[in-house]
Order: structure tokens, then C-alpha cells, then sequence
């Protein structure tokens, strides 16, 4: 049994980049454990807290966490307070394998994040940490400057075909962030993804991730 951290910028990155992989750590045995980085601005704050409580009792996470910076506002804050709350979460709960969002994605919270999350992954103060894999996050992944050094190139694959109806489900509770066809959050192009990455792992539907760290 492991302890796994997703660390989710805005709720629904967690259900769109490793869902499947979620649930397959959670028929496993292992412990999930959620980190959401941002709060939603005050119009939207009941429906955003209704989505993540909804969500989290889904997944069954072990336990989840809320941090107060705002949604779209993360680089207007000191990168050292980010780090601080990142790490006194990652001390209590000490997880074995982190996923974390693409450090190139086109939001900049999401940059913003990346840059925070990794800062709290130094062996030498982190010793528990095992592996460090970034999932890709649709809508923004994708959207990231086409110049060779920001490129998504995924070099782990993860079997969801079992999970991926699931993964669907949990998606289609974040109604607000769900999009129409053709755009990148509608459920189909969610399935998709998942049906390419598979094809690339021999699997019907695969989730895809770029490791970054690895304890052997």
C-alpha cells in the first residue's frame, strides 16, 4: 500500500489528466490523497465547493486539501508562500508517488504550480517521495506553444480501459467545465485522448504521463 498525491491546480485537472490511474491506485489498496491549489472567485465559490465535495467522496480520497489562492490569480502571489503550503502538506502526509501537472501548460497558474510543487520534491529533504510523474491536462497541454522544448512527450503509459466509463462519470460532475463537441474538456474528446494513448500501449484506453523521478 502506497501513499499517492494528486495535485490538482483547479478541481477537474485531477479527473482529466490521471482519473483512471486514480481509481486503478484505489482498487490496489493504495491511499489518494488530493491537493487542490486554487479557490474559485466568490461567484462560483458554493457550486466549486458542491463539484470537490462530490468528486472527492467518489474517488473515496483518503483525505483532500483546499489551499485559499485564487483561480487565475496564483502568479500574483510570492512563489515562497506557495511552496510553504505545498510542503507542510507534503510533511503530513508523506506520499510515495506524486502526480502533478505539466510545467509548460499555457496557464500560468498551472506554470505557477509546477514550479511550487517541484520545489517541495528534493530528495534530500523529501526522502519518502519515489516517483514524480506530470500528467497532461486538456485545454491546456495541448495548448502550449508548438516549439519542440514544450511538447507533452509521454514516456509512461497506465491500462484504464476498466476505469475509463468511471472516469467519464466523475468528469460529467464538474458540469460547469465540461464542454461541447468539438472542444477539448467535452467528454468525448476526453475518451478519445484516452483511446490514442492506449493505441501507443497496446491497451484500449491508456492514460499517458512524463516521469520525472524515479527511486529504484
Amino acid at each position: 500500500m502506497k501513499n499517492i498525491l494528486v495535485v490538482s491546480v483547479h478541481p477537474d485537472d485531477e479527473t482529466l489528466g490521471c482519473g483512471g490511474t486514480i481509481l486503478k491506485h484505489k482498487e490496489k489498496g493504495d491511499k489518494i490523497f488530493w491537493l487542490i491549489l486554487t479557490r474559485a472567485k466568490a461567484n462560483i465559490v458554493d457550486l466549486r465547493k458542491q463539484y470537490v465535495n462530490e468528486v472527492a467522496g467518489t474517488y473515496n480520497f483518503e483525505n483532500f486539501k483546499h489551499l485559499s489562492f485564487l483561480d487565475a490569480e496564483l502568479d500574483r502571489n510570492p512563489l515562497g508562500e506557495i511552496i510553504l503550503e505545498i510542503s507542510k502538506y507534503i510533511y503530513q502526509i508523506q506520499p510515495t508517488v506524486i502526480y502533478l501537472n505539466f510545467y509548460n501548460d499555457v496557464h500560468s497558474d498551472h506554470r505557477v504550480a509546477f514550479e511550487a510543487v517541484y520545489s517541495c520534491t528534493k530528495n534530500f529533504r523529501y526522502p519518502f517521495i519515489e516517483k514524480i510523474l506530470m500528467y497532461e491536462t486538456l485545454s491546456e497541454t495541448e495548448f502550449a506553444p508548438a516549439i519542440q522544448n514544450n511538447a507533452f512527450v509521454p514516456n509512461v503509459f497506465v491500462d484504464i480501459s476498466p476505469f475509463l466509463e468511471k472516469k467519464l462519470q466523475i468528469m460529467s460532475i464538474y458540469k460547469s467545465e465540461v464542454m461541447k463537441e468539438p472542444y477539448p474538456r467535452s467528454l468525448s474528446s476526453i475518451e478519445a485522448l484516452a483511446r490514442y494513448r492506449g493505441s501507443r500501449a497496446g491497451v484500449k484506453y491508456a492514460e499517458a504521463f512524463m516521469l520525472l523521478y524515479e527511486k529504484i
